[in-house]
């Protein structure tokens, strides 16, 4: 029997905290790639710290003309990511911070285990497991503690954008603990967020004064009591921020990229990878499939677990845990699934429609219990296979 009273806390951090800035440019680096060839192959990593931004990987175009064109827009990729996030500090500004480009073509041997040929199918870009979850907590079946700590932040990023909030700056964090009565999430007991700001006179209080406003917005009503802690930018001054303050590194907030540590995690990271690599599209479709469930009513929640290996095109394992909450056996639903949707890399990536320039949005807030947008971005967030699965089982 699992506990259904008790305290969870989740984090998120914003679009200007150093490591979303190299999550950003990997993405936008995909986008570009992939808007002049669906089939590109990227694998883009990136670094950076004080006025200095690295990018590296493999990257592959078909026409290896355009593959030398491509090069030359990187930098500029870049610097607009960086001016659209809002940086422009004296020691990390979009016009002024040095940028490397490090990308090359990509390996052959990785190639020829992933591409189709002869009467091989295509394989997976990497061997490994992945995990998606889905709970029906939120109206987007995403748990609490995460859902709204993505949400806080989005907030304020939107009134530091037009204008509302001008002495806020791009980096961020916050962090909820959601109490739960009977399973359920009820309240927050503490809430914690620091953000970068432009003032050194500006103290912690004056920063709550600004931000409290939009986090009692976000928050559904009646979370907040008189017991909740506060503790906005409790170590006082944050005005040097971003990666003049701290180095970043893609790939390093998966926890905050997918479920907050409310469940597991297969441990790659997904930014700058295009959808072949099964790192990203299997914990897409793995999402996609546990959302499903619950969304069926088969389930309050679900964990659906794949694993691959690379080169092979069909997955090792389907595994389904419904913690008990399920209307059917969890076997019943493993077996339906491997019934109704084709798991190669191929199959997720024609059934999500995922060879499209749609990643650089995912980079921050999340890459899960955001609205399917209308040119085929966060697909996997569609509930549209909820009658395949009932009336398979």
């Amino acid at each position: 029997m699992s506990r259904k009273n008790f305290t969870f806390t989740s984090e998120s951090v914003s679009e200007g905290h150093p490591d979303k800035v190299c999550d950003r440019i990997s993405d936008a680096v995909l986008d570009a790639f992939l808007a002049e060839e669906p089939e590109a192959r990227v694998a883009a990593e990136t670094f950076a710290t004080t006025n200095r931004v690295v990018i590296g990987g493999e990257v592959g175009l078909s026409d290896k003309t355009k593959l030398e064109t491509y090069m030359g827009r990187i930098e500029e990729i870049a610097r607009a990511c960086i001016k659209d996030i809002g940086y422009e500090q004296d020691e990390f500004h979009h016009a002024t911070c040095e940028i490397t480009n490090l990308l090359h073509q990509q390996s052959a041997h990785i190639a020829q285990g992933v591409d189709a040929s002869g009467n091989k199918d295509e394989g997976a870009g990497d061997q490994g497991i992945m995990f998606g979850f889905a709970s029906n907590e939120t109206p987007e079946l995403m748990p609490a503690p995460i859902h709204y700590a993505h949400a806080i932040l989005r907030r304020l990023a939107e009134v530091r954008k037009d204008g509302t909030e001008p002495t806020l700056r791009p980096d961020a964090k916050s962090q909820l603990s959601v109490r739960y009565e009977d399973g359920k999430p009820v309240g927050v007991s503490s809430i914690v967020l620091s953000t970068q700001h432009a003032d050194e006179s500006q103290s912690s209080d004056d920063i709550r004064a600004i931000v409290e406003p939009y986090i009692r917005e976000v928050l559904p009503q009646g979370w907040i009591t008189d017991t909740t802690e506060w503790w906005v930018n409790p170590t006082g001054t944050f005005v040097i921020g971003g990666p003049d303050g701290d180095a970043g590194l893609t790939g390093r907030k998966i926890i905050v990229d997918t479920y907050g540590g409310a469940a597991p995690h297969g441990g790659g990271a997904f930014s700058g990878k295009d959808p072949t690599k099964v790192d990203r599209s299997a914990a897409y479709v793995s999402r996609y499939l546990a959302k499903n469930v619950v969304a069926a009513g088969l389930a309050d929640k679900c964990t659906i677990q794949l694993s691959y290996a690379i080169g092979v095109s069909k997955p090792l394992s389907i595994y389904c845990d419904t913690f008990g909450s399920g209307e059917v056996d969890d076997e019943q639903i493993e077996r339906a699934i491997g019934e109704i949707i084709d798991l190669t890399p191929r199959g997720i990536r024609e059934h999500l429609d995922l060879n499209r320039p749609i990643y650089a949005r995912t980079a921050a807030y999340g890459h899960f219990g955001r609205a399917p947008d209308s040119d085929g971005g966060f697909s996997w967030e569609k509930t549209d296979l909820t009658e395949k699965l009932k009336s398979a089982i």
